[in-house]
C-alpha cells in the first residue's frame, strides 16, 4: 500500500506518495469468529500517511453522470467513468451493507503495470464499495471496471467481506497495450482464516468450482502467451506465474502471515525455516487454515499488535532493540556494512502506520448497526480501536479530514495525539508500553462491554425509523472518539512526567530516590561491557591511597 490523493463523493483527502509493500490484512470467516462476525483487518502503513477517516454519502444519479477517477497514491487524474444510478454510503473501507475491502500490494512482474490504465487499486476498492451489496458483487464490479477501463496499478491482494462470506482476490495488469487485468478470487472456507502481507498468496486453484473460485477467462492463456507458464492448466499457479517468490518476499512479507498462523494455530508448528529462506522456493505456507479457537474482535485486535514475540524473529530482543526492548527498527529496512547487505525484520505492528482497522460484518443485524469499523491511528500496538458504526452520518471530529495534517500539529487530532504518546513510549519501551496497555485495555474493554446495549438501543430505534438509529450511533461514536482522545492526551502528559530524564516516578507521581532511577537492564550493561571492557571499568590510579575504613 502506498499513500494517496483521492476524491470520494463529497470528501477529498490528500496524501503524498509513500512506501509501497507495507500493509497487512487478516481475514476471518464468520464460522471462525466467536460471535459469528465476518472480519477483515487492514494496517495502512506508510511514513507519509496522515491517518484520518473518510465518509461518502449514498447518492442517486442521473443518466449521463460520470465519476472522476484519481489515483489513490498520487492524486493523478486517470479519467472518468460512467456513474451508476445508485451508490451506497461508504465509511472508510466499509459500506452501509457491511461490505468491507482491504488490500496489500505485491508488485509482481513490473512489465505488467499499464501506465495508461484507467483504474488504480485504490479507486477500484472504493468504487466497488459504492456499488456493491455483497462481496461477490464487489468482485464482479472490480472485474468489469478493469476489463473496460484498464488497470493502472501494480499487483494487489484484496480482502473482501460481507456478513456471510470472506474472499481473497489477487490481480495484476497486462502491461501497456493490453487493456484489462488477470485475476483470481477464492472464498475463504467457512471456519477458516487467512492473511496476506504484500506477497501474492493464491497459487493453484480449482478451475471448476465457480461457487468458491472465480477468475478472469484469460488468467492462464495470458501467462502462456507471455512465457510465464508452460504446464497443464490444473498445475497453473497465479503467484508463481505473475509474482515469483524471492527470499525477501518470504522474510519481509510472508513472515507476517506465518506469525498470524502460528498464533491462531500453535499446534501446527509451522516452523521458521520458510521465513528464514531455508526452504526451497516451492515450499509455501497454506492459503488458509482453521484456527484452534474461535476469534473475538479483541483477539483480532491483539493479533494486529504482533512483533514476532517469543519467536526466533522477536524484534524486542537483541542489540537492535536497544536497552529497553524496542520492537521497531528505523528505516531503511535494508542496510550495508563492508559491502555486505543486511536487513531488518518487518512485523505486523510497525511505527509508520497511518491508520488500521478491524471490521465486523454481521448477518443478524441491519446494515447500519451490524457493520462496525473498529478504527485506530498510528502504531497498532499502542493505538485504541474506536467503534465506528457503518451507519453513522458524520465522522467524529477527532478523526475527520481537515483536522490537522502533516504540516500542522494539533492536540485535537487523534493522529497527532497518538503519535505523541507512541513516540514517547519508544524511548523506554518495555516499561512505558505496560502503562499504555492498561489504558488501552480499559478503553477497548469498555467499548466491548457497551456494545450489546448500544446495539440493542439502536435496533429498537431502527424499527421506529432507520434515521433515528443512525443518529444514535453517530452520537455514540462521536462520544467515544472524544473520550478516547481526552484520555490519551492525559496519558501522554502523565507518561512524560513519570519517565522524564531517566527517572521513574511512583504510583503517586512522586520521585523517590534512589528507586526512581532503575538504570539500564542487566543484559544491556553486559553488552556495553563486552564492547570495550576496559573503557568503563572502575579502577585505581597508580599510587592511589586505600579508602579509609568506615565505622
Amino acid at each position: 500500500m502506498k499513500v494517496a490523493a483521492f476524491v470520494i463523493g463529497v470528501v477529498a483527502v490528500a496524501w503524498v506518495e509513500g512506501e509501497a509493500g507495507a500493509c497487512t490484512n487478516f481475514l476471518v470467516t464468520k464460522g471462525a469468529s466467536a460471535d459469528g462476525s465476518a472480519m477483515i483487518t487492514y494496517a495502512a502503513d506508510s511514513h507519509e500517511l496522515y491517518g484520518e477517516l473518510a465518509l461518502t454519502r449514498a447518492g442517486k444519479h442521473l443518466a449521463g453522470e460520470t465519476r472522476e477517477v484519481f489515483e489513490w497514491d498520487t492524486g493523478k487524474h486517470l479519467g472518468k467513468i460512467p456513474q451508476v444510478a445508485e451508490t451506497y454510503a461508504v465509511l472508510g473501507n466499509i459500506n452501509e451493507h457491511q461490505v468491507a475491502i482491504g488490500e496489500t500490494t505485491f508488485t509482481g512482474r513490473k512489465e505488467l503495470q499499464d501506465p495508461k490504465g484507467g483504474i488504480d487499486y485504490g479507486s477500484l476498492m472504493f468504487i466497488a464499495l459504492e456499488r456493491s451489496r455483497t462481496a461477490r458483487e464487489a468482485i464482479g464490479v472490480m472485474a468489469r471496471l478493469v476489463e473496460e477501463f484498464g488497470y493502472f496499478s501494480e499487483g494487489e491482494n484484496f480482502s473482501i467481506s460481507d456478513p456471510n462470506e470472506v474472499w481473497m482476490m489477487v490481480i495484476i495488469g497486462k502491461g501497456e497495450g493490453n487493456t484489462g487485468a488477470v485475476w483470481v478470487a477464492g472464498r475463504v472456507p467457512e471456519d477458516h482464516v487467512s492473511a496476506h502481507a504484500n506477497g501474492a498468496r493464491i497459487r493453484t486453484f480449482p478451475l471448476d468450482d465457480p461457487e468458491n473460485w472465480q477468475h478472469s477467462k484469460d488468467v492462464i492463456t495470458f501467462a502462456r502467451e507471455k512465457g510465464y507458464f508452460a504446464g497443464k492448466d490444473e498445475e497453473f499457479s497465479f503467484a508463481d506465474a505473475y509474482a515469483p517468490l524471492k527470499w525477501e518476499d518470504a522474510r519481509v512479507c510472508e513472515a507476517r502471515v506465518w506469525a498470524f498462523f502460528s498464533r491462531v494455530s500453535p499446534s501446527r508448528d509451522f516452523g521458521v525455516d520458510f521465513v528464514n529462506g531455508d526452504e526451497p522456493a516451492d515450499v509455501t505456507l497454506p492459503l488458509w487454515i482453521k484456527p484452534e479457537k474461535k476469534l473475538s474482535v479483541r483477539d483480532v485486535m491483539g493479533l494486529m499488535r504482533d512483533h514476532f514475540e517469543g519467536t526466533p524473529l522477536d524484534l524486542s530482543k537483541g542489540i537492535g532493540a536497544g536497552p529497553y526492548g524496542l520492537p521497531y527498527r528505523w528505516r531503511p529496512l535494508e542496510w550495508e556494512v563492508d559491502g555486505v547487505k543486511y536487513m531488518n525484520d518487518r512485523s505486523t505492528s510497525t511505527q509508520q502506520t497511518g491508520f488500521s482497522f478491524v471490521t465486523q460484518s454481521r448477518a443478524a443485524l441491519p446494515g447500519p448497526i451490524g457493520g462496525v469499523l473498529w478504527f485506530g491511528v498510528d502504531d497498532t500496538a499502542s493505538t485504541v480501536y474506536v467503534p465506528m458504526y457503518c451507519g453513522i452520518d458524520e465522522v467524529p471530529w477527532e478523526f475527520r479530514h481537515g483536522n490537522g495534517d502533516f504540516q500542522h500539529f494539533t492536540w485535537e487530532s487523534a493522529f497527532w495525539v497518538f503519535n505523541f504518546v507512541s513516540n514517547w513510549t519508544y524511548t523506554r519501551y518495555q516499561d512505558i508500553i505496560e502503562d499504555v496497555r492498561v489504558v488501552q485495555s480499559e478503553l477497548e474493554g469498555t467499548f466491548a462491554q457497551q456494545q450489546p446495549e448500544v446495539e440493542k438501543a439502536a435496533l429498537a430505534l431502527y424499527k421506529q425509523a432507520p434515521d433515528l438509529a443512525r443518529r444514535h450511533l453517530t452520537e455514540y461514536s462521536a462520544l467515544q472518539s472524544k473520550r478516547t482522545l481526552d484520555r490519551w492526551r492525559r496519558l501522554g502528559t502523565d507518561l512524560f512526567m513519570k519517565y522524564m530524564d531517566g527517572n521513574v516516578r511512583n504510583e503517586k507521581n512522586e520521585i523517590v530516590f534512589p528507586a526512581s532511577q532503575p538504570g539500564y537492564p542487566e543484559a544491556w550493561r553486559r553488552t556495553i561491557k563486552e564492547e570495550n571492557p576496559d573503557l568503563y571499568r572502575i579502577r585505581k590510579l597508580q599510587g592511589e591511597p586505600e579508602a579509609p575504613p568506615t565505622h
